[in-house]
């Protein structure tokens, strides 16, 4: 059956074909007109469906183009902040290597920078270690400060590198005088129940001592490692100890360990 009408429909095509040959040219041109003009919507329901679909593909095309460009975007100011942040720090560093330098040359002491490299987190305000060692000429004992003043004194040492022990630690008397009334002590270490690593305890006074927040605390030269002059810090207040025998007085060091990146190691 559908054999047959495949045939028939052949046949008529065929026939319609011959027909269209055979009659006159106008006719004809008519005739193909009229059949053109019935195939033409759907050639342009098929143009427009390409179009849409082109114009999809381009929107996806573009949108991955943009989310890709604003994640560059995004990664590059990312660069640039942590640049800017490194640039600050470099700026910050040469100046305090600037102001280290000018008081090197104006220093009477010979000393020689070193930078912090390490700090113990289990004895933060008691010890760090320099980038100075044996190579450099440094020795256990060597007085170790800042600008603002003394800090400590070099322990361990190695061909590289040296450990500081702080003002604080038991392990760094330090014989001191109170500049206004001439008075000498000792400092022992760091205060106890007192949150403040800058606060250290100044033992040996006398009984009868005159010492008075804000006056001033050097080192006394006496102890044979800390040379006299050096600037350790203020009295902050005093108290009767040993049932009066002798005064004991609290001292705020001139130097804030916390902000120390570079330090000065004195020699002889």
């Amino acid at each position: 059956m559908l054999k047959q009408q495949h045939l028939v429909s052949v046949a008529v095509m065929l026939l319609l074909a011959m027909v269209l040959f055979n009659l006159p040219e106008q006719v004809a041109i008519r005739i193909k007109a009229g059949i053109g003009g019935l195939f033409l919507p759907l050639f342009g329901l098929a143009a427009a469906g390409q179009t849409v679909v082109d114009s999809g593909v381009s929107a996806t095309v573009s949108r991955r183009v943009l989310l890709r460009e604003l994640a560059n975007t995004r990664a590059e100011n990312q660069q640039l902040a942590v640049r800017a942040m490194q640039g600050e720090e470099a700026l910050r560093e040469n100046e305090r290597l600037r102001q280290l330098l000018g008081w090197q040359k104006q220093s009477p002491w010979n000393i020689k920078l070193a930078r912090v490299i390490a700090r113990d987190t289990a004895a933060w305000w008691r010890t760090l270690r320099i980038d100075l060692g044996t190579r450099d000429g440094v020795r256990s004992g060597l007085p170790v400060l800042v600008r603002e003043g003394l800090i400590g004194k070099t322990g361990d040492v190695t061909l590289t590198t040296s450990e500081v022990i702080l003002i604080g630690d038991p392990n760094c008397r330090v014989a001191v005088l109170v500049r206004e009334t001439g008075e000498m002590g000792v400092l022992l270490g760091m205060s106890e129940g007192v949150f403040d690593h800058r606060l250290v305890d100044l033992s040996h006074l006398p009984r009868n001592s005159s010492v008075k927040p804000g006056q001033t605390v050097y080192t006394s030269g006496l102890g044979g490692v800390f040379p006299a002059g050096l600037p350790v810090g203020a009295i902050v207040d005093s108290r009767s100890v040993g049932y009066g025998l002798y005064t004991e007085a609290r001292v705020r060091l001139a130097a804030d360990i916390s902000k120390t990146r570079e330090v000065a190691v004195l020699f002889p």
